[in-house]
């Protein structure tokens, strides 16, 4: 089974890359973040002559999530148990989405971005990661947490550190919130294959940053030891990063057994 995460940056702009990628690379799951549309806007038709059905849930032009699988999509759950609301009124945001992939569970999650280290929004962004956390703990068999997780959680994953120091995605509670996880029990399963610094998953649009590699690392694929035992392989797509009309990140690749 092919499993794969990407933040596509509008999901309706992006359409003909995201049915390129599934055909180029064989994919039997493709957990997507910020679809940036209501599922009833999703140009899906064509998904659908490919053979894959699709979970969506999206309230607006903002974040959204779907899961597009070829192998089942059972047990659709929008949102995970506690995840935090956000805004006036509050409201739960379109960043978490589950369903069961060929005997998998793939959550595909948009974490909060966290804007500034004194946001509002950065404070929500570690609370939606604890709550996460806390709903992680309660999940069983085969599981795969997939997605854009807005934290680069090792020096090696910014182009470079200095330039980030007052800025989020490297801090020590949000780089403590990602090592949580990990004592958890869950593995980062695509480092292994994917080593060394400058292997970048989101270059910003601006100043040619892709160009000059000046990315960083942050959408990853955490299984439990069930999923990871499974773990026969995974790469990172770096040149779907490229060419015109391009989302900001680039697909992770995962193989199972």
């Amino acid at each position: 089974m092919r499993l794969a995460t990407w933040n596509v940056n509008s999901l309706r702009s992006r359409i003909d890359r995201v049915e390129g990628f599934l055909q180029r690379h064989d994919v039997d799951v493709l957990a997507v973040q910020e679809t940036k549309a209501r599922e009833e806007q999703l140009p899906l038709m064509g998904l659908s002559s490919l053979g894959y059905d699709v979970a969506a849930v999206g309230h607006d032009q903002w974040n959204g999530v779907a899961i597009i699988s070829r192998v089942g999509l059972e047990g659709v759950e929008v949102g995970f148990a506690g995840m935090p609301t956000w805004g006036e009124p509050p409201v739960a945001e379109a960043r978490a989405l589950g369903a069961t992939c060929g005997g998998v569970r793939v959550w595909s999650l948009y974490v909060p971005n966290g804007r500034k280290v004194d946001d509002p929004h950065y404070a929500y962004k570690l609370e939606w990661l604890a709550r996460l956390r806390e709903a992680a703990r309660a999940m069983t068999g085969d599981t795969a947490l997939v997605g854009d997780w807005n934290i680069a959680p090792q020096d090696e994953d910014v182009f470079d550190l200095a330039a980030f120091a007052r800025s989020t995605h490297v801090t020590r509670p949000e780089r403590a919130a990602f090592e949580a996880f990990l004592e958890d029990g869950w593995s980062d399963v695509t480092r292994a294959h994917t080593p060394g610094p400058e292997v970048y998953t989101y270059w910003d649009y601006y100043r040619q940053r892709y160009e000059r590699n000046r990315g960083m690392r942050i959408d990853f694929v955490l299984g439990d030891p069930g999923l990871a035992g499974r773990v026969r392989g995974a790469f990172i797509d770096r040149e779907e990063r490229a060419g015109k009309g391009a989302s900001d990140h680039a697909p992770v690749v995962v193989d199972l057994d």
